[in-house]
């Protein structure tokens, strides 16, 4: 079957074997490549399709903007230039191509898409409730913040920053249970923020992830590393940030590490120096925060175990018993019967 993805269509469903939509006639072979299969989910902004590539039969994401503000447009168009940027299996993959418009029939207004690599799992909000918010353990936590932190590091080296790092943006794969950062429409070049304060920077706010300076327009690297440490707090207590039973709104401090009593105070120190409130008191970059986890996962290693000295081999003692003069004269009879019988057999010859 062959969805058409027209929003005005009143019947997309197709066969999989024409190129436009018996319905409305607008195109459903996608740039003669693509065949739409099944909607996948739908958001605010957007609508995400199962597809698939007939010349490699391989399936994928197909992203379509429904909202035609020129800031979501510009959002979505970013988002494509950026993934074309970025290699990392911690990122999905896009080709160069990977943005087109769409015309439906009889349609002077295009339709925005972007094709995207498909990844098969769970994004982490919908893990913790599918495991009633159980916290994760320590080590799950540790190996997931050093698997995301490399990932930010590709981002952060190409001088761009994510600005809206939450568990519902980062993807847990089924096949490998690697985990993938998506969303990429909130990106921002470093410079452009940092280094040219003009007009400020476009506001993206998730209530309980967002850092202050980002509220206020001002985000910068750091703000991706509140974000992370905000999320970790999520993961490990299985509370969203702003939960009453840890955030305290008179005084704006977070007070949750009675709630994740399974961590050791160091990795409890490490998120809180990533969620400080002013973004100079954070760690400057990823490297900064992988060096401190290092020292956490060294400092947790069990002693190794003492070797017991290998105890000096005791020389053996041989002990004679001493002979009686029964056994002497036996002896000596024995001999003398010997002898005699020696030397008659010689004198026999």
């Amino acid at each position: 079957m062959s969805l058409c993805i027209n929003p005005s269509c009143s019947k997309p469903q197709n066969p999989d074997n024409i190129t436009f939509c018996e319905t409305c006639s607008s195109e459903v072979l996608l740039q003669q490549r693509y065949r739409v299969i099944c909607r996948l989910g739908r958001g605010g902004f957007g609508v995400t399709f199962e597809i698939n590539e007939v010349r490699t039969n391989k399936a994928k994401v197909l992203k379509v903007l429904i909202n035609n503000d020129p800031k979501a447009i510009e959002l979505f168009k970013q988002e494509a230039a950026v993934l074309s940027q970025l290699h990392h299996s911690g990122i999905p993959q896009v080709e160069l191509d990977a943005y087109f418009e769409y015309y439906p029939h009889n349609s002077q207004s295009p339709i925005h898409c972007l094709v995207m690599e498909k990844v098969v799992g769970e994004d982490l909000e919908k893990y913790m409730q599918k495991r009633n918010l159980r916290p994760i353990d320590q080590t799950s936590a540790i190996a997931w913040l050093k698997d995301l932190l490399i990932i930010l590091e590709q981002v952060h080296n190409k001088n761009f920053f994510h600005r809206d790092i939450k568990p519902s943006n980062i993807m847990l794969r089924a096949e490998n249970a690697q985990l993938v950062l998506i969303y990429f429409g909130t990106v921002r070049k470093v410079t452009t923020t940092v280094f040219n304060q003009q007009g400020g920077v476009t506001g993206i706010i998730s209530a309980g992830f967002t850092p202050s300076e980002q509220i206020n327009n001002n985000a910068v690297p750091q703000s991706d590393f509140f974000a992370l440490g905000r999320t970790f707090v999520y993961l490990l207590t299985g509370k969203e940030p702003l939960d009453q039973e840890m955030y305290d709104s008179y005084t704006a401090t977070l007070n949750w590490r009675n709630h994740a009593p399974q961590i050791s105070k160091m990795l409890a120190d490490l998120l809180d120096e990533m969620m400080q409130t002013l973004y100079k008191d954070r760690h400057q970059n990823t490297q900064e925060i992988l060096q401190r986890i290092a020292e956490i996962e060294k400092a947790l290693q069990p002693p190794p175990p003492k070797l017991q000295p290998k105890p000096k081999p005791q020389p053996i003692k041989y002990q004679l018993k001493p002979i009686s003069q029964q056994q002497k004269n036996t002896t000596r009879r024995d001999f003398i019967q010997t002898v005699s019988l020696v030397v008659g057999r010689i004198f026999k010859i």
